[in-house]
């Protein structure tokens, strides 16, 4: 069997894992898990874009050069093949096109988040419940609305805990320069920074958030209708982008990381939850469905309600008031993550999977 992994977007694989060698980011998955396997890595780049695919990527939310890596592999692999996606907005298009062929590889997709109106009409449009042989989501109710929503038996859809770099995102020393408490998040996907910034507007702390890129955070604040930031950041909320040695050192530093999201259906946050515990940092985080079963483990985490301003300020002055208790918390999370949720036993497991199957 030879294996494949389709990217989500073309990066350079073998550049960030010097750099990772280098501590200038975290390894990355793909490149461990594309060793492991010894599998061909394919971009969606550098592929003819027709048409078909630009409509197809409107109806799916799919960029039209994932549609042209489909095509592009289902003209290659057969059922000597199999292909790992590691996201629904690769995998679908891949698994659209290459599991049409009679003779087609085996393809496996992670999915974050299909339980919406346009991945959902992909799932039935193209027939993928057939086309997939195996479904992975870190998040239960995903799990559990592919299984309804495409009749699949339990063994084709893997519930697969989230992890991060554990060598990468560690503990370290403070920053000398610090001079008061500071509270720091991360992200943008379904993020609540309005409820954030009431809870911690009067408080003598600094909050500083940081964004995946600059070129994003100036996208969601020029949104007119945008509900992550307020209209005007208090006086002690900052937020700009941080450069992964940079990030490691803002979780460092935080007294507290507070993980504020809108309710959704998917595990949004759990990336950041695990960095900051990878961090030994006590973390606030929102109480959504989809993270449900990540919040199941107690004392590993503070959580709040969705949009509820009190709740989250009285989380943090708690936390800052109690810094034995705080303490604590992050070493359960610590631990837990070093045994559970890194990225080295999460690659084994999925390498051993990929391998099983295509024995």
């Amino acid at each position: 069997m030879k294996y494949h992994i389709a990217l989500i977007r073309a990066i350079d694989l073998e550049g960030m894992a010097r750099d990772a060698e280098q501590r200038k980011c975290p390894r990355h998955i793909m490149w461990q898990l594309s060793q492991q396997l010894g599998a061909t890595i394919h971009k969606p780049a550098g592929n003819p874009v027709q048409a078909i695919d630009k409509i197809r990527g409107k109806l799916g939310s799919n960029i039209p050069e994932q549609w042209a890596l489909g095509r592009a592999l289902s003209e290659k692999l057969t059922s000597d093949d199999l292909i790992f996606c590691p996201g629904e907005d690769v995998g679908y298009p891949v698994a659209a096109l290459c599991g049409a062929k009679r003779d087609r590889p085996k393809i496996v997709v992670i999915v974050h988040n299909s339980d919406r109106p346009r991945t959902r009409l992909s799932l039935k449009l193209y027939g993928l419940a057939d086309k997939i042989d195996l479904f992975i989501t870190p998040a239960r109710l995903q799990a559990d609305f592919l299984r309804r929503y495409l009749n699949l038996p339990a063994e084709k859809v893997w519930l697969l805990p989230d992890q991060t770099d554990v060598k990468f995102f560690t503990p370290g020393s403070v920053s000398p320069d610090k001079r008061r408490p500071m509270v720091m998040s991360v992200g943008l996907e379904q993020r609540d920074y309005v409820t954030l910034a009431e809870a911690t507007k009067d408080l003598d702390i600094d909050v500083k958030v940081s964004g995946f890129s600059t070129a994003k955070l100036k996208e969601e604040y020029a949104r007119p209708k945008s509900r992550r930031f307020p209209k005007v950041l208090p006086e002690n909320m900052s937020c700009q982008f941080y450069e992964w040695p940079d990030l490691v050192q803002l979780y460092r530093d935080a007294d507290i990381v507070v993980i504020s999201l809108v309710e959704n259906k998917f595990a949004a946050g759990i990336q950041v939850m695990h960095e900051a515990l990878a961090c030994k940092r006590p973390v606030i985080i929102t109480r959504t469905r989809g993270m449900s079963e990540y919040l199941e483990i107690p004392g590993i985490v503070t959580t709040f309600n969705p949009g509820d301003v009190g709740g989250l300020r009285e989380a943090i002055v708690h936390l800052l008031n109690n810094p034995q208790e705080a303490e604590a918390q992050a070493q359960r999370g610590h631990e837990l993550v070093l045994k559970d949720r890194n990225s080295d036993r999460f690659v084994e497991a999925l390498a051993n999977r990929l391998i099983e199957m295509g024995s």
